[in-house]
């Protein structure tokens, strides 16, 4: 089976990765929502198993290596809440947007190389639909600590569904 034929999940599982649950929203908001085709997702962070494995300031507490570690997982986490939107990842016609927050220490400035690694997971997953457009943005601070939070937007095949988790 050739990348181009491969499902999301299918590919996901040759790099042995596991698409995780979508995580529940931390406050009293949606955490996904499907308006007509697109897909919005809130920011979500670098949490895996209820767990933030990365805290701190990129470029003082955490490193550029860590903080690339982190918005890949945090982009993960952010294709958990597209899938619990639309069930079938292969109805993802083209992810259109990826916003992400770095949380910043005094100086640094490689907010693009961090996120480059959200960019390409997200190449990895979806091949060609999954290239978009990228805003980066360097922050004082994010919830709890986080170093990195992602927010996507996608395109559907599909309708609304009638209830969005």
């Amino acid at each position: 089976m050739t990348q181009a034929t491969m499902t999301v999940e299918e590919r996901a599982a040759a790099l042995g990765i596991t698409i995780p649950a979508a995580p529940a929203p931390k406050g009293s908001y949606r955490s996904v929502i499907l308006i007509d085709r697109l897909v919005f997702t809130a920011g979500v962070g670098p949490i895996y198993d209820g767990i933030r494995p990365y805290v701190g300031y990129v470029g003082d507490d955490i490193s550029i290596d860590q903080a690339r570690k982190a918005a890949r997982l945090a982009a993960l986490n952010a294709v958990g809440l597209v899938r619990s939107a639309i069930d079938d990842l292969q109805t993802i016609e083209r992810i259109v947007k990826l916003t992400g927050y770095v949380r910043s220490a005094h100086g640094f400035t490689g907010q693009t190389l961090v996120l480059d690694a959200a960019s390409d997971l997200l190449l990895q997953l979806f091949g060609e639909r999954g290239r978009h457009v990228r805003t980066a943005v360097g922050v004082a601070e994010l919830p709890f600590g986080i170093p990195v939070e992602i927010e996507i937007v996608a395109q559907c095949h599909q309708a609304e569904r009638t209830a969005t988790p």
